[in-house]
């Protein structure tokens, strides 16, 4: 393992504000969306989608790296330029999901264990030489009555080191992914509770497998309330309770957090990413971003609705999405951006 490749990496994807595009849905994941938007579910829709999103001029600006799925990596635009390439090009890093979903976890009713170790030296190898320099697994962690036990945390954390150990022995930086998922009716304190357990768990466990936490880069969720509960923090609230569990939880070594949007409005997702910054950020010992997925996509796909005749719009929605995130990681976002024609 070369340390510094993997520093190098980290430090290139962040750097100048930037943060990351997670356009790594699965083919399952992808197709409801479409279904939702009224498009057709076929993988000549979805590579025209994903065209759309890497051709997207000046995405740059505001996107480090980019994290495909197994299926886009492996395609190519209509001029026959494979869809890393085109994003290297550009400037932006790609990489890659490399884990196979959550399935249900035996005996354990309504949790979920993320498989997809099997093979994985093998498949990092080949992304490697595909272009690929660093990788996402993501474990989800439900909150409801009774769950997560202690089994679901630990089976998803050591599967989690693990990954992280043959990404990092490929010279790969892994994307350390524990969710909390947002779903359910659990209070902030209910989810801020859950997620310290389960990071403290992961470092733990990414210690007991000697990983170098220097290589590394955490995407965790931020401290919410569920979905369903009827109580709804304000974004301050949202902001400090996140920040004081991952003070409690995040080793100062780890030099980046970029959080995962979990389903959150594009505009809660970018108003808590800033007041997180704004607040905070002299207090944070890491750099902390984005790798928001439909926080930035959901807006492009729903103008798109699989049209060539509107890709140029989406793609301008798409940009204009990622340059207001891009501020809510310098603490520059305030929500009058969201409607000023002077905001570019």
């Amino acid at each position: 393992m070369n340390q510094q490749i993997l520093k190098d990496t980290i430090m290139q994807l962040f750097a100048n504000g930037k943060g990351l595009l997670a356009m790594d849905e699965s083919n399952g994941t992808c197709n409801k969306r479409f279904a939702a938007a009224g498009i057709p579910q076929t993988i000549e829709m979805r590579r025209k989608y994903r065209e759309l999103i890497v051709t997207t001029p000046g995405l740059n600006e505001s996107i480090g790296g980019a994290i495909l799925y197994d299926e886009t990596i492996r395609q190519q635009t209509k001029d026959g330029i494979p869809m890393a390439d085109v994003l290297e090009k550009a400037g932006i890093i790609p990489g890659i999901k490399v884990d196979m979903g959550a399935k249900p976890m035996a005996f354990f009713p309504c949790e979920k264990i993320t498989e997809g170790l099997d093979g994985l030296r093998e498949r990092l190898a080949e992304y490697k030489q595909m272009g690929v320099r660093f990788a996402k697994w993501r474990a989800v962690i439900k909150i409801c009555t009774h769950i997560p036990t202690s089994s679901c945390i630990q089976a998803n954390t050591q599967a989690l080191s693990r990954y992280a150990a043959l990404c990092q022995e490929a010279g790969i930086v892994p994307i350390v992914e524990p969710e909390v998922l947002m779903a359910g009716n659990h209070t902030l304190q209910q989810c801020y509770d859950v997620t310290e357990e389960v990071l403290k768990a992961l470092f733990y466990q990414l210690y007991q497998f000697r990983i170098n936490l220097e290589g590394i880069i955490l995407k965790p969720n931020m401290v919410i309330a569920g979905t369903e509960n009827a109580t709804r923090n304000n974004i301050d609230e949202v902001a400090r309770a996140t920040v004081n569990c991952l003070l409690a939880s995040v080793p100062a070594t780890v030099p980046a957090i970029a959080f995962l949007s979990g389903g959150q409005s594009p505009k809660d997702a970018a108003a808590h990413l800033n007041a997180i910054n704004k607040n905070y950020k002299s207090h944070l010992p890491w750099i902390v971003s984005f790798s928001f997925a439909r926080a930035i996509q959901q807006p492009a796909l729903d103008l798109w609705k699989g049209q060539e005749t509107n890709v140029e719009e989406a793609q301008k929605i798409l940009y204009r999405r990622a340059k207001l995130v891009a501020a809510a990681r310098l603490g520059d976002y305030d929500t009058g951006m969201e409607k000023s024609v002077h905001f570019i």
